[in-house]
């Protein structure tokens, strides 16, 4: 039986506390490494440091927030159906650590609706039967607490283009997203081990955040550390080496083609044309117009990281 209480009755910090015991839908794509935009070693810090686990403030989760209510209604609308708020935080019965807080279910369906609100840059991410990813794996994860047979996702798109999903329940994915979440809420948050740290945006600022205050120390760092150092110079001239080759077969490739503006092989269309493009002359400009410009300055503070290998002394 799926387990549940009333997120009503909680307090803000007892609901955020609620969340800290477990893993919801919006963790699931993470998880999984399909969400652009939070990575497993963030979630982990967040689940594990509750005073990360902060909302982020800003206009696309507010209007979000807003708009909710205005898709579930078109939703209903568009459908004959009708949906009902479900103020409840449901656990799986046999996984207690997977948590589900749905929008809205439909009712006389064992069915929930995902109200959702997007930029029109984000159309094409939904257009056939296409659906981002994490959202998919957002509502599997749903039907995997509940025991729902069938989700709907209905989206804003752009503040005037209105698109519905319905999304069957997927058992193998379902079990994929029971495997991923709880290895990694048993050997990752509950064992207290860092996922492996990648090269993705979401955790290069989630560190850069994380060590923005600076204590001005050095120390000492380990042999593992050497290793990541040695890795690091490794790929600087992978990449030099690579910009080299393929400036070099660029340039043979510009040979063939002589005076000719474009060419053509049995699997690619190349053309080689002429293009215009207006640059700014800063120095000039600075030159110029020094006093003007100064007032135009944005200072900014970053972090940055630089490498100097250390010579041995003979």
């Amino acid at each position: 039986m799926v387990q549940h209480i009333n997120i009503k009755q909680l307090s803000r910090e007892e609901w955020l506390q609620e969340r800290q015991s477990g893993l919801g839908g919006s963790d699931a794509g993470t998880i999984l490494g399909v969400n652009k935009w939070k990575s497993k070693t963030q979630l982990f810090f967040e689940k594990t440091n509750p005073e990360l686990n902060q909302e982020i403030d800003n206009e696309y989760i507010y209007w979000g927030n807003v708009l909710e209510d205005v898709v579930a209604k078109e939703f209903e609308n568009r459908t004959g159906k009708r949906v009902r708020r479900d103020n409840r935080m449901l656990r799986h019965p046999d996984h207690e650590f997977m948590f589900a807080n749905m929008d809205r279910v439909v009712v006389g369906e064992k069915a929930l609706l995902e109200c959702k609100t997007t930029s029109q840059y984000n159309k094409d991410l939904w257009e056939g039967d296409d659906i981002p990813a994490q959202y998919l794996c957002q509502v599997q994860h749903y039907m995997a607490v509940t025991g729902y047979e069938k989700a709907y996702v209905a989206v804003l798109c752009g503040g005037n283009n209105f698109i519905m999903k319905e999304i069957e329940r997927d058992e193998e994915l379902i079990e994929m997203l029971i495997d991923a979440e709880k290895d990694f809420w048993e050997n990752n948050i509950q064992a207290g081990v860092i996922p492996e740290i990648d090269g993705s945006d979401a955790t290069s600022d989630f560190i850069n955040h994380m060590y923005k205050d600076i204590d001005n120390d050095e120390v000492s760092l380990s042999e593992d550390a050497d290793t990541l150092l040695k890795a690091i110079e490794a790929c600087k001239r992978d990449i030099k080496d690579t910009k080299e080759l393929q400036a070099k077969y660029e340039n043979q490739l510009k040979d063939k083609l002589g005076h000719n503006i474009a060419g053509k092989t049995e699997s690619y269309l190349v053309t080689w044309k002429p293009q215009k493009r207006k640059t700014l002359d800063n120095k000039r400009l600075k030159e110029e117009q020094a006093a003007l410009i100064k007032n135009y300055y944005k200072e900014s503070e970053t972090r940055v990281l630089r490498i100097k290998e250390i010579k041995e002394e003979k």
